[in-house]
């Protein structure tokens, strides 16, 4: 049993509640989260192993309205600050350092209290840790926490998922601290074990995709129809009052109206001045990763997963261009399309809309197959409901996806709903059209494509399956099935085709 709680440090504001909930890790994400918190009335105290960060988080508490904040540089101390049953949110990087913290923090909270990790751990890490706690008698949550350093301030989409009790200790805080909608707090208990961190982890695989195929829809705009980037600013800004209203359409309009004013720079706009380089920090590999496991096909996702990784290759990439110029190739466009800007943008956007449906599919379909897996019981139309607001994948058609799921829980694909599929077919023409002028110009379109193509094979009664299966028979005897007969077969293919020869 643990001693009774210190006082609060002088540093912090006077306090009427003894903090039910504390926050360690203070990077920019830790401190907006805390300071979230705090605005909505719940007091909460703060640790970081730096004191300078617990420094600065206090003096932007006292900055931004004397909130509610009391800070600590002991990890027993900060710990034993809280009231029972205690709540401890961790914002550190994933891996070892979240296991370190567990261990400076876990010797002061007693059975019942409960350690909840916001960063983007992997699940199977998170169900260890969910074990660990256990040992120990204390909760744990692995919570996605969505919408970068300003969702984390006024309003995040929150994914928890572990232990029920732990969530239920602190629902009425995320639910303030959570993104509001007209359906609600962007926030629910996501399921058991590690599906917070799963929920989490596909939301950022589609966020690849999404990222993908608005770059793709700027590079079509730019190079075949000569757009610049005032004319893009407008174009993105102009559909985001439409169909394609969403947080990552909004911010490219922001982007292309940005100018370089850096000391030196020749002007222009800042976005022509950034390295073709995209990083990345693993979720969208993971996400791959378990689709290939699952048997889901997301090649939406994969392709913008290779996008990343081939604009890695720079030097490479300039390499290839020279090489390949010096033997005939066009420096530019391969096809000059002459085509009127109008039409070009409706083109391309009715594309960019059919093909994020793609996307988000994929994703849907990942999380349904996980859910099966794990028994996790993923409710989809309150996984659309929760990313409504706050976080970077939000979007208007995310209302239509959850009605989507709450018409048929059991929908076997977003594109067979018969809304979006009536949508699908309305724009597919106007789809296939970008996608062939792109590569007639030469132009890389791969999440447009792979999109496309995922469509394609989706709706085919009848795919090239058959003879692939036949190759696997003849070399392998993996036997294959008939279409005229039950069970498997077998044939001597190779025997039998000399004789026939």
């Amino acid at each position: 049993m643990t001693s009774p709680a210190p006082a609060p440090p002088a540093s912090a504001p006077a306090q009427s509640l003894q903090p039910r909930i504390g926050l360690a890790g203070l990077a920019t994400m830790g401190q907006n989260l805390a300071l979230n918190i705090a605005e909505k009335g719940f007091p909460i105290s703060v640790y970081n192993r730096t004191a300078a960060k617990v420094d600065s988080t206090l003096s932007r508490a006292a900055a931004e309205g004397g909130l509610p904040v009391l800070g600590h540089r002991d990890p027993r101390d900060f710990v034993l600050s809280l009231a029972r049953p205690r709540t401890v949110v961790l914002l550190v990087q994933a891996g070892r350092a979240v296991d370190a913290t567990i261990d400076a923090l876990a010797p002061y909270l007693d059975a019942g209290d409960a350690i909840v990790d916001g960063g983007n751990e992997w699940y199977q890490n998170t169900e260890r840790r969910i074990d660990d706690a256990a040992s120990r008698g204390l909760l744990y949550l692995g919570m996605g926490v969505s919408g970068g350093e300003e969702g984390a301030r006024n309003g995040p989409s929150l994914m928890p998922g572990g232990d029920l009790q732990a969530y239920d200790n602190i629902k009425d805080i995320l639910q303030k601290a959570a993104a509001q909608t007209e359906d609600g707090p962007c926030v629910t208990f996501v399921g058991p074990g590690g599906a917070g961190n799963f929920v989490k982890m596909v939301h950022n695989g589609i966020e690849y995709g999404d990222m993908q195929l608005i770059a793709e829809a700027y590079d079509v705009l730019h190079r075949v129809g000569g757009l610049s980037n005032a004319e893009i600013a407008d174009v993105f800004a102009e559909w985001n009052k439409g169909e394609l209203e969403s947080f990552l359409v909004e911010i490219t309009a922001d982007i292309f109206t940005v100018l370089d004013d850096a000391e030196g720079s020749s002007g222009g706009a800042l976005v022509d001045k950034i390295l073709d380089k995209t990083g990345m920090k693993g979720t969208g590999k993971w996400t791959v990763q378990q689709a290939a496991e699952l048997a889901v096909a997301a090649p939406t996702i994969a392709a913008s997963l290779d996008g990343r990784y081939l604009s890695g290759l720079k030097d490479e990439r300039v390499a290839a261009s020279t090489v390949l110029e010096e033997e005939g190739m066009p420096a530019g466009l391969l096809e000059k399309i002459n085509v009127d800007k109008k039409v070009l943008v409706d083109r391309v956007r009715q594309a960019l809309y059919a093909s994020k449906v793609c996307s988000y599919a994929q994703g849907m379909n990942l999380l349904r197959a996980k859910s099966v897996e794990k028994g996790w019981n993923l409710n989809l139309a309150d996984l659309s409901r929760i990313w409504k607001g706050g976080c970077i994948i939000r979007a208007r058609f995310l209302d239509r996806i959850k009605k989507a799921y709450d018409r048929n829980p059991e929908l076997a694909n977003l594109i067979v709903d018969r809304e979006f599929a009536r949508e699908m077919v309305q724009r597919q023409g106007a789809w296939r059209w970008v996608v062939a002028r792109a590569v007639e110009a030469g132009i890389s379109t791969p999440g447009m494509s792979a999109s496309l193509s995922y469509f394609d094979t989706y709706r085919c009664n009848r795919l090239p399956a058959n003879l692939i299966q036949a190759q696997r028979d003849l070399f392998g005897a993996h036997t294959y099935e008939r279409i005229d007969r039950p069970g498997s077969f077998h044939t001597e293919w190779t025997k039998l085709a000399r004789k026939s020869n």
